[in-house]
């Protein structure tokens, strides 16, 4: 998606905008004018070819659901608006704003790939890609002030953190446990670091859905679970009992019952995320082979707890206690 290409001062209380975006973008393209950046709120001009067919509306932007996106309101004073599809791979939004000054922050957004407003309700469904401006209309520059930077960090933290780190955590402390007390360090050492990893992640995740106003509930309540379930696995190693206290063996099902719950919200919401980010197929297979690898490995020692179990039936005088 392109940023606007052109934008002068016609006259006194008269603007003109010219909006270019490839014609393989297929579906609709979006231009919001916002006080604060924010999406709601804003009012923003929307623009649609299909089939050598096409519209072009202003929309309200009064809150995240498609039902708040009216078509038809804002309080953007449009006029001589027009969609062009030039010869070429660009097409062009034209219009003119009357106001003596034109809000600064601007919002660019594109529809989901091959979906357009349907002409009875022109409704318009959650954008899937979006970005943002602010206009300095005395110099005539535009800098971009994306969300990029802190979206990939909140994904590649929350991945590496909860996704990874767990996983790898659990494993030491399943199958490692003849080097005592190597593996209990080891174990604590990678749980806290994928913990303190994973909290910055789930800040910068409200952060983000702060400033994008995003709906991303289900999302955002899985992480605030994770963080529950992780501070309750730190709670329990602060009070764990003794290896001889007859409470051992409930406080170890506890640990290990709220782990692995953990785990699997954690492999669930990081898919999950990845979609909601629309990173593609590439995070997608990258995630999936880190699994994959994990779970091998998983595997094969637990196929080495199996052979030494075996042994120790062979053989009584050998004893092993995974």
């Amino acid at each position: 998606m392109e940023n606007i290409k052109q934008f002068q001062q016609a006259s006194a209380d008269v603007w003109s905008f010219v909006l270019s975006f490839p014609s393989t973008i297929n579906s609709y393209v979006a231009i919001g004018f916002s006080s604060d950046g924010n999406m709601v709120g804003s009012s923003a001009i929307v623009g649609w070819l299909s089939g050598g067919s096409g519209g072009l509306k202003q929309y309200y932007l009064g809150g995240t659901s498609p039902g708040d996106v009216q078509p038809d309101k804002g309080n953007l004073k449009a006029f001589n608006s027009s969609i062009i599809a030039a010869q070429g791979s660009t097409f062009y939004i034209a219009f003119q704003l009357l106001t003596s000054q034109p809000e600064s922050r601007l919002i660019y957004a594109v529809g989901p790939t091959g979906v357009f407003p349907p002409p009875q309700t022109f409704a318009l469904m959650e954008h899937t890609d979006k970005i943002s401006t602010r206009i300095d209309y005395a110099k005539g520059t535009s800098s971009k002030t994306s969300n990029e930077t802190l979206r990939r960090s909140h994904g590649v933290l929350n991945m590496v953190g909860w996704g990874i780190l767990m996983l790898v955590g659990v494993i030491i402390a399943r199958h490692f446990k003849e080097w005592d007390p190597i593996w209990f360090y080891v174990h604590t050492a990678i749980q806290t670091l994928g913990f303190i990893i994973g909290i910055v992640g789930v800040l910068c995740g409200f952060v983000l859905s702060n400033r994008l106003k995003a709906n991303v509930t289900a999302h955002k309540n899985i992480g605030i679970l994770m963080l529950v379930l992780g501070f309750l696995q730190v709670l329990a190693f602060l009070i764990r009992p003794g290896k001889d206290s007859k409470v051992r063996k409930y406080w170890n099902w506890y640990h290990y019952t709220v782990g692995r719950i953990l785990i699997i919200f954690a492999v669930a919401n990081t898919f999950y995320g990845i979609h909601l980010g629309g990173e593609g197929s590439k995070w997608f297979l990258g995630y999936g082979i880190v699994l994959i690898v994990l779970v091998l490995v998983a595997v094969g020692l637990e196929i080495r707890i199996w052979k030494k179990r075996n042994s120790s039936i062979d053989n009584p005088s050998y004893i092993y206690d995974p």
